[in-house]
């Protein structure tokens, strides 16, 4: 029901990209906006997340150089085309306990598929900001602290970064392993 394939210029996007742009995701509206932007980064990656046969998500890793040697800046661009997820949910989960119990596709799919890429052993962060865009406001508000609070995630001091003050996040990938198998997987 669900795959997560790597972004290629031969994936037809376009009901995905009309789709973001319909409902304000200005970060994953174009092929440019959603993968152009790290064609400077030593390395990246962009993810598509397919629900039978239909595009509804995407998510992107890089270098990340601002914070050290072997980190990757991760769940950048992340976006989810909300109504079908369960329980009628966004990217977030819907509610404290859908976040906390990793019932979301960010948590189901994106973030594994991250460490994968990544690696395990490497820094990996997460950012988030205060800014209006998009759902920043809960990310930095609601959804990573409630994953600090589980030892998932532990906030790093601000940088400023791509314009803006963010907040890095660093992922505590085997305490987020243990905790993502304690709950019911959707694969």
């Amino acid at each position: 029901m669900y795959e997560l394939k790597e972004w290629s210029p031969s994936l037809d996007l376009t009901e995905f990209y009309q789709e973001a742009q319909r409902r304000g995701h200005t970060n994953n509206a174009s092929e440019e906006s959603m993968v152009g932007c790290f064609k400077d980064e030593e390395k990246f990656q962009v993810w598509i997340l397919y629900k039978n046969n239909r595009a509804i998500g995407s998510v992107a890793a890089h270098t990340f150089t601002d914070m050290g040697i072997d980190s990757y800046r991760i769940l950048a661009r992340t976006c989810v085309i909300d109504g079908v997820i369960p329980n009628g949910g966004t990217g977030l989960g819907t509610g404290r306990r859908y976040i906390q119990e990793h019932q979301n596709i960010t948590c189901q799919f994106f973030i594994p598929k991250m460490i994968e890429w990544c690696g395990e052993n490497s820094n990996m962060y997460a950012t988030s900001n205060q800014l209006s865009s998009g759902s920043q406001k809960q990310v930095h508000n609601i959804y990573f602290p409630l994953l600090e609070r589980q030892g998932e995630f532990t906030k790093q001091d601000e940088i400023y970064y791509r314009g803006a003050m963010q907040t890095p996040w660093k992922l505590n990938t085997q305490v987020f392993l243990k905790n993502l198998n304690l709950h019911p997987r959707w694969v």
